[in-house]
């Protein structure tokens, strides 16, 4: 069985670039396909097995490493070029266009969707919103909804879906009239240890782009001059945030795994205001024993219980404020036996098993049909 694997890109490092390491754990020889890849040689080791990608057109594009998002429009017609004719099965990990390669008779196509493109589905009028000038605004819009019919009609190219929870296996019904099967995203539980003594500070890492709302939390702790709020993370928002960040807000960047757990491991809390679809490393965070305040929102429903965090209502600064409030005056004891139960859900070696068994199950279905 010859096997691809097809990623949309390769430039930071997000919980689906973490899913395409233990994809590759699973399916050691599979290649691997991307519209672009800008890796450095740390992260390709680590996240690749050192492996060099397939890539399109768009790697080629000057500047596309920093401006990539403008180049949506383009996005369609390079996954489309990508020649995957001599495999037998493709595993698309998708939350752009990656599910949308084409495919002959004789391949199966297996799709670990991450979510629907959310930018031309539930978030598409944040991001239109964000547009000041009335006729940028408009073609914006024009390309997402391109976008969107394009992302519908290619979901008939994929034989299976995979959610990887059910907040996403809803949106995939519900945008592309698929059924799917819920398998969460792989978490490598036994490189976290649980601390159970606690520093004086939170933390949240995420991508610094809009839709994580990390300028919410900043402005929330604006208001607590006395806690501190470490920001762990990468990405275009970064410059802003750091101009807005009051003096006890530390944007920290990019942090390397190891420096990273001790971070989470030592902090009294890990705060989170995005509309995950799922969120690992929200579950990591509770393998380190630190408990996290997140809107009860996506993701977070399937990945955090009452004995393991802390819910607020919804992503307005207000909610965000109060569940800090409430957070230091409750001042509660998490048990640790509550991290190991909840956190034992999401192990990789449970990922490793499942996705391995619903894929051979339908390829062998497939190769006798």
């Amino acid at each position: 069985m010859k096997v691809a694997i097809v990623h949309d890109w390769f430039n930071e490092v997000g919980g689906a670039e973490k899913v395409v390491k233990e994809l590759l754990f699973c399916y050691p020889t599979a290649d691997v396909y991307c519209l672009f890849d800008f890796f450095d040689d740390t992260k390709r080791a680590k996240f690749l097995s050192n492996k060099t990608t397939k890539k399109t057109f768009i790697q080629k594009i000057p500047f596309a490493k920093k401006f990539y998002r403008f180049l949506f429009p383009f996005f369609p017609k390079a996954i489309e070029g990508l020649d995957l004719s001599e495999y037998d099965l493709i595993i698309s990990s998708s939350y752009c266009v990656a599910k949308g390669i084409i495919k002959h008779k004789n391949q199966l196509h297996i799709c670990y969707c991450h979510s629907p493109v959310r930018y031309a589905w539930d978030l598409k009028e944040e991001y239109v919103d964000a547009v000041k000038e009335p006729i940028s605004k408009t073609v914006f819009s024009y390309l997402l909804d391109k976008l969107r019919d394009w992302d519908k009609r290619t979901s008939n190219r994929v034989d299976y879906f995979i959610a990887n929870s059910i907040n996403v296996s809803n949106r995939i019904k519900q945008n592309y009239n698929r059924d799917s099967i819920v398998i969460y995203p792989p978490v490598d539980i036994n490189k976290f240890k649980i601390e159970t003594i606690k520093k004086n500070y939170y933390i949240t890492v995420s991508r610094l782009v809009s839709y994580k709302k990390t300028e919410q939390l900043i402005k929330a702790f604006e208001q607590f001059p006395e806690l501190e709020l470490v920001v762990a993370g990468d990405g275009p928002n970064r410059k802003k945030l750091e101009q807005s960040a009051p003096k006890n807000v530390k944007i920290m960047g990019y942090i390397e795994t190891n420096q990273l757990i001790e971070l989470i491991k030592n902090a009294k809390g890990f705060v989170a205001a995005a509309n995950e679809d799922f969120g690992i490393t929200i579950v990591e965070a509770q393998a380190c024993g630190t408990p996290v305040i997140v809107p009860y929102l996506g993701g977070y429903k399937e990945s955090v219980t009452p004995e393991t965090g802390l819910f607020f209502e919804d992503q307005r600064l207000e909610s965000i404020v109060k569940a800090i409030q409430q957070f230091e005056k409750e001042n509660k004891h998490f048990e640790k036996d509550a991290f190991i139960k909840n956190t034992s859900n999401f192990n990789k070696e449970r990922f490793h098993q499942q996705i391995t068994e619903f894929i051979s199950s339908k390829y062998s279905e497939f190769k006798h049909a």
